[in-house]
């Protein structure tokens, strides 16, 4: 059974695209790209690659061979993904050396010479070598609320979730993949619906991508599981709407990263022995991605263990605690991460006053963008609030004034403000200087005014309104929209 492709992906030379163009035409539109010319610079091109394009495999070994990392087996499935194992990347590249495909195999071969095809996946390469800089993240995707969040706290408060010895692991979302030519990723949508980045720094990939409007396609009358292989014999009487479904190819070269927006279904082949370097990420314009998918795969988690409620001491902790198991946060973490956004945002409006009397500095541009950000994050309160809120055993509470005192803060509102400053090509306001940003903290009597605590949604909605209610009579360009009145 053939798939039906409807067309390709465009490719556009990064070089010539300014970062608001990038927004408009894909990042809002959350559409897929091809952009060129953004690693010419990168230091794991020339480490990585010998001048003939092929990976250079000895230089993993001799610098990085005892980091332990997850390998997919590409000929073996496991539930809805391919059976991982755990070795070490000279183990890993001992293997490739040793099985390498033959360039007669085509891309959809599992196997060489009876032994299987491995694929190195989701190696948290920045965080085990943090000097080593082996590339700078591309602008069009620097409003990176997830990594930079993951840089300063942990996603999960609750001690049932979180492991110590499970701390790079869950530490942030960017990763180094390698495998040689056969290997490939099944059909998936990315984790918490993020965006994701794909930079090939060798190699070659084919992307088969279907549209969020067509997913339903993929999914069996019941919506519960999915195709696993586009390529496989699917069968009609399980996947009714399967050949329905229109494609859009790409073959991603060397040297050429691909945006992967939200909630598109996608399937990867490397048709080369490739690395690629991959962040996932989410910001204010994709959100409302993460809440939907926690809100659909919470009312799944409850409905499994729905028959146990009656004999459980709390059935909703045990429901938010499935809920970060299988989808990496639950309400709670989200309900945290959201609230330290809300108040570093407003932070950043409150240093935006103070310098918009600085007639070199565009504050239209960063107002809009703040007060974006601010949508969004008032519009997912919303909803939160509008199903109860965060229910459970589990007290939240956030102190405005304590967490204004506080060095991790501190250092959240330093790295959005860098943001800020790369994104809007504007000199910062002096983040090099941690006194100035201090005395910013400590002088915002516009946030402290209303209450100090945060416990509830309804909390958080409320503290938005009013932060914005005083810092739009200063200054009539940050607004929000009164469609988004009422809570």
């Amino acid at each position: 059974m053939g798939i039906r492709i409807g067309g390709q992906i465009e490719k556009v030379n990064g070089k010539e695209m300014s970062y608001s163009e990038f927004v408009e035409r894909f990042m809002e539109k959350n559409q897929p790209v091809v952009l060129t010319g953004l690693m010419d610079d990168w230091r794991a091109c020339k480490d990585w690659v010998f001048d003939n394009g092929k990976p250079n495999l000895h230089f993993f070994s001799t610098h990085f061979g005892n980091s332990t990392v997850q390998v997919a087996d590409c000929g073996t499935r496991e539930f809805t993904d391919q059976k991982r194992v755990e070795m070490s990347v000279s183990e890993f590249v001992d293997h490739w050396l040793e099985n390498s495909v033959q360039e007669h195999c085509s891309a959809s071969k599992d196997h060489s010479n009876g032994h299987p095809v491995l694929y190195l996946k989701d190696w948290h390469f920045v965080k085990e070598y943090p000097e080593y800089l082996a590339y700078t993240t591309p602008l069009f995707f620097c409003d990176d609320w997830l990594n930079l969040y993951l840089d300063n706290y942990r996603m999960h408060k609750d001690p049932d979730t979180y492991q110590e010895n499970n701390e790079i692991s869950c530490s942030d979302y960017r990763f180094v993949y390698m495998g040689a030519k056969g290997s490939w990723t099944p059909l998936h949508a990315d984790v918490f619906r993020s965006y994701s980045w794909s930079a090939n720094v060798c190699g070659k990939k084919q992307w088969l991508f279907l549209s969020p409007s067509q997913h339903n396609l993929v999914f069996d009358r019941n919506m519960k599981s999915s195709v696993y292989n586009i390529f496989d014999d699917v069968s009609e009487k399980v996947f009714p709407g399967f050949t329905e479904a229109i494609w859009l190819d790409c073959t991603q070269e060397q040297n050429e990263i691909i945006f992967v927006p939200s909630g598109w279904y996608h399937q990867v082949h490397n048709l080369e022995d490739t690395i690629s370097i991959n962040h996932n990420w989410f910001n204010g314009y994709n959100l409302s991605w993460v809440w939907n998918l926690l809100l659909r795969d919470y009312n799944e988690a409850k409905e499994y263990i729905e028959d146990i409620r009656d004999i459980c001491d709390d059935f909703e902790g045990l429901c938010q605690r499935n809920l970060a198991a299988n989808t990496g946060m639950n309400f709670y973490d989200f309900f945290i991460f959201i609230t330290h956004f809300c108040l570093a945002n407003l932070v950043q409006l409150c240093c935006l006053l103070r310098d918009c009397k600085n007639p070199t500095w565009s504050s239209s541009t960063v107002a809009r963008h703040l007060a974006l950000n601010l949508r969004s994050l008032r519009n997912i309160a919303v909803k939160i609030n509008s199903i109860g809120g965060v229910a459970g055993s589990h007290g939240f509470f956030l102190d405005i004034r304590e967490t204004l005192d506080d060095p991790t803060f501190l250092n959240l509102c330093m790295g959005l403000e860098r943001t800020f400053g790369m994104i809007h090509k504007k000199q910062s306001f002096c983040f090099d200087i941690k006194k100035d940003l201090v005395d910013d903290l400590t002088s915002l009597d516009i946030i402290r005014t209303y209450g100090s605590q945060i416990c509830t949604a309804k909390d958080l909605v409320r503290f938005i309104d009013n932060a914005i209610a005083i810092v739009g009579g200063i200054n009539s360009e940050i607004v929000l929209p009164s469609e988004l009145d009422g809570a």
